[in-house]
């Protein structure tokens, strides 16, 4: 038996996006046999006005809210009924009436180093580049090999690619959950551990947002919620909430459960031009996951003092 109203899936239009759009339709047709086929969804694409910048970073641009303004606007005004995010793209306060209380089991975490001649980070030579948009992996590189130039590099992981083959840089950064999405790890000279690269807040997980008054909706989404996986996005998400963060500072957090009843996070800040970094690490209950990052943030801002509004660009 299907339910009478088709369920409209709002997503950017990047093969990584489809790709996570597709995830979830997946799950959800595995998790109700009996109410849905695929008939019943429908995957929209949404231009987004983030996909449209291809020349600046986001930070000059107005922020990684642009990837999701125009899918959340569609929502509000009913045109879709869910939208599937990266999670490291959402704002940590999302617009009155929406809400985000699904997230799909977590993905590798880590950032996938590809160099064009297949050296490793280290093995670079000074005065290489590196291109990256991201703010959190500029300062990150440059704090391990200031001897190294960065430059920015947007675009899809396609067109990331194609640059790094025209030798628009000598080397690039991507997530290692989007290139195993799109089963392209070929590319990959080697994945850098968390000690080298802290990944950016929820890196790594796909979040269902949906209206918060669709109850029906929101009873099909909790039979995909991964819980661990929410835990651990919650927790670094307050710690990014406590710092004000957004794609104009360097914040890196990483959280991870440990034994049935904890959780732990670790948490960077970074100046931009990675110059000082401030790491900080804490345990706590996993229904004290809110309030561990909460305190973590505090404590990433406490060591940068009067210097924190330097922090951002």
């Amino acid at each position: 038996m299907t339910t009478q109203k088709k369920l409209v899936i709002g997503t950017r239009g990047s093969p990584l996006a489809l790709a996570q759009a597709y995830e979830t339709r997946d799950r959800l047709l595995a998790a109700h046999p009996d109410r849905l086929n695929k008939d019943d969804l429908e995957i929209r694409t949404i231009k987004t006005t983030g996909d449209q910048i291809q020349d600046r970073a986001l930070s000059e641009a107005g922020g990684k809210g642009l990837f999701v303004k125009e899918i959340e606007e569609a929502m509000m005004q009913g045109e879709i009924d869910i939208a599937v995010h990266s999670m490291k793209d959402m704002e940590t306060t999302l617009p009155d009436g929406l809400v985000i209380n699904c997230i799909l089991p977590r993905e590798d975490t880590r950032d996938a180093f590809i160099s064009r001649d297949g050296k490793g980070l280290a093995d670079l030579p000074p005065g290489a580049m590196v291109g990256t948009s991201s703010l959190r992996r500029q300062s990150q590189i440059l704090n391990r090999r200031p001897d190294l130039q960065v430059c920015i590099f947007r675009g899809n992981v396609q067109t990331r690619l194609r640059k790094l083959d025209e030798g628009v840089a000598d080397a690039t950064l991507l997530a290692m959950a989007g290139l195993k999405r799109l089963d392209r790890e070929d590319v990959i000279t080697h994945p850098l551990s968390h000690e080298d690269m802290l990944p950016a807040v929820a890196q790594g997980a796909i979040g269902i947002q949906h209206r918060e008054d669709d109850t029906r909706i929101g009873e099909l989404l909790a039979a995909i919620d991964h819980e661990d996986s929410r835990i651990r996005i919650t927790c670094e998400r307050a710690m990014l909430a406590e710092l004000d963060g957004s794609c104009r500072t360097p914040i890196a957090g990483h959280a991870v459960l440990v034994g049935e009843d904890e959780i732990e996070l670790w948490a960077s800040l970074l100046s931009p031009d990675g110059t000082q970094r401030f790491d900080t690490r804490g345990t706590a209950l996993r229904k004290d996951a809110v309030a561990l990052g909460t305190r973590l943030g505090r404590e990433l801002r406490d060591m940068a003092g009067d210097d924190f509004p330097s922090f951002q660009i």
